[in-house]
């Protein structure tokens, strides 16, 4: 049976790191679905440090909610408050949501980390779906790629935000992070964590009635 929690719960128990994927049924889902080969279509990171209620890390097309390090509006990479991003992706967007629990400590110098690529790609757009699936083709491709690190991205689509925040926390290494799709960060594909970090399997988001 599927383990469930309300979205109150999952708020509190959160942890920097802990992954939140998404689900949706519409053609443009569907579109990166297919065009990333993944049973998901979106994927985000907890980021939860001090005093901060907790945080959604993440690359969307919308601009429902400010920027919580910009504080404006903007499409592309953005910092969220966590509860109201997983309202907006399940109310507005029609998705399903489910947390994954990072098994692994989060130090201060990890920490660092995370804030260092939150300065850094905060604000850099999405691209658009043919890119999208070109850059993930590329990904694949080592001799297509560009550039020596994937943090000069000109563009970023949420797998590889994910992906480059890990890398940087040190908990992936070894692959360009365009070579990622939401669907890596789900428990069938068995992602293998540096340090000897793990993700737990999935856990529903239950939402609260409006």
């Amino acid at each position: 049976m599927e383990s469930r929690i309300s979205l109150d719960d999952a708020t509190e128990l959160t942890r920097t790191g802990d992954i939140w994927l998404f689900r949706g049924a519409s053609t443009a889902d569907r579109a990166i679905q297919l065009t990333t080969n993944s049973p998901v279509n979106h994927v985000g990171m907890a980021i939860v440090i001090e005093d901060l209620p907790p945080l959604m890390w993440h690359a969307e097309l919308g601009r429902s909610l400010p920027d919580m390090w910009s504080g404006t509006h903007h499409r592309g990479v953005q910092l969220h408050d966590l509860r109201d991003a997983v309202l907006v992706w399940v109310r507005k967007y029609g998705q399903q949501a489910w947390m994954r629990q990072l098994d692994h400590p989060v130090t201060r110098s990890m920490e660092d980390a995370v804030l260092r690529t939150v300065a850094r790609l905060d604000g850099t757009p999405f691209p658009s779906t043919a890119r999208l699936a070109s850059r993930w083709v590329r990904g694949r491709v080592p001799a297509f790629r560009r550039g020596s690190r994937e943090l000069e991205l000109e563009s970023a689509y949420c797998a590889e935000v994910v992906a480059v925040t890990y890398e940087e926390m040190g908990l992936l290494r070894g692959l360009p992070a365009n070579w990622y799709d939401p669907g890596r960060f789900w428990s069938g594909d068995e992602l293998e964590l540096a340090q000897g970090a793990r993700l737990g399997d999935e856990i529903a988001v239950d939402i609260p009635a409006e």
